[in-house]
């Protein structure tokens, strides 16, 4: 037989009663301490490019906002894994955030067997902000002008299939297998330290082919320089419209770089959605779609669950390339 509220003790009403104030009090306290003192977000690089300048055009929001001072913390150290620690630690309560590049949560947890945080259980997930794209592109030298004649090349000569790509466990390192696997050919990875000493090797005909983010070499393309095979976004691109994505050549591969916003595991869901709507708002706006859009960027503004639904089939996808690529942090 069911037993109602009315058949409780009277002991036990109190104390339901008691703990739903303790709940409920401690979830507003932790809620409304967002916006009632400074708020930091952490970008885990240093100062200087892309994902520092969308930390500040949030962290411009946030204050306009909420009318409290934001700091942005340049957190650099350990491949960014260093500022993800200090959110990890940072108080639950809305007043720290972490800008995070997609490497961070999807990628690292592969490569790093000993990783000291946990991208899915340590943090919160805000809102993607932004996305950006790479590009599958040929030295001027290399004969292949389409993806086909590209495949038919690598089948002919493995000897062309030497690929520069900004660094050992970038992304594009792991697209390059993704494509050799997708097309059947051999692809030589050429790791380089940043997209500038790749694009310069590429340019002088030293690589046939690299992996690069398409807001770096669209002016080459444009000068013909280099010649843009595909992209390897879901869809057209925008800054190189006329070049095919590699699903449109005929080959599943693709995979965007992304920024998102994520607080600290714990931080109380009312919180997390207030901060969403602002950023959200932000990403809605043609101020900030056109800010982004001169750093090769296009704004998103999702919701905290369509982030971490991202992120999990992020973490399922790379998992197969990273391991297949073979790369070791060392190297």
């Amino acid at each position: 037989m069911k037993r109602g509220f009315k058949n409780m003790p009277r002991f036990a009403l109190l104390a339901c009663a008691l703990l739903a104030c303790v709940f409920a009090g401690a979830e507003k306290k932790a809620a409304a301490q967002f916006g009632a003192q400074p708020v930091k977000i952490v970008f885990p690089f240093g100062a200087g490019g892309n994902g520092d300048a969308v930390s500040r055009f949030i962290g411009e929001r946030v204050q306009a906002e909420t009318g409290q001072s934001v700091v942005i913390d340049d957190h650099p150290g350990a491949g960014g894994i260093m500022g993800a620690m200090a959110v990890k630690s940072a108080p639950a309560d809305g007043t720290t955030l972490m800008l995070a590049p997609f490497t961070l949560m999807s990628i690292f947890p592969h490569i790093y067997p000993d990783l000291k945080y946990d991208p899915v259980k340590d943090f919160e997930p805000v809102s993607q902000v932004a996305t950006f794209e790479f590009s599958l592109v040929a030295a001027a030298s290399t004969p292949a002008k389409t993806v086909a004649e590209l495949v038919d090349l690598l089948k002919r000569d493995p000897a062309m299939g030497g690929f520069g790509s900004p660094g050992a466990g970038s992304l594009p390192h792991f697209l390059g297998v993704a494509f050799a696997r997708a097309a059947g050919v051999e692809l030589r990875h050429v790791p380089y330290r940043g997209t500038a000493a790749a694009l310069t090797d590429l340019v002088a005909g030293q690589i046939p082919l690299a992996i690069l983010p398409t807001s770096d070499v669209i002016e080459y393309a444009k000068l013909g320089q280099i010649r843009a095979l595909a992209t390897f976004g879901a869809r057209q691109s925008l800054y190189l419209p006329r070049t095919p994505t590699l699903r449109e050549a005929g080959y599943d591969v693709a995979g965007d770089g992304w920024f998102a916003l994520y607080a600290p595991g714990g931080t109380p869901a009312a919180t997390i959605d207030r901060i969403n709507k602002i950023v959200a708002g932000l990403a809605r706006s043609q101020a900030f779609r056109d800010r982004l859009s001169k750093l090769g960027l296009e704004a998103t503004g999702t919701t905290p669950s369509e982030l971490a639904a991202l992120q999990q089939e992020e973490l399922a996808k790379y998992g197969p390339l990273v391991k297949a690529s073979g790369f070791k942090p060392t190297e």
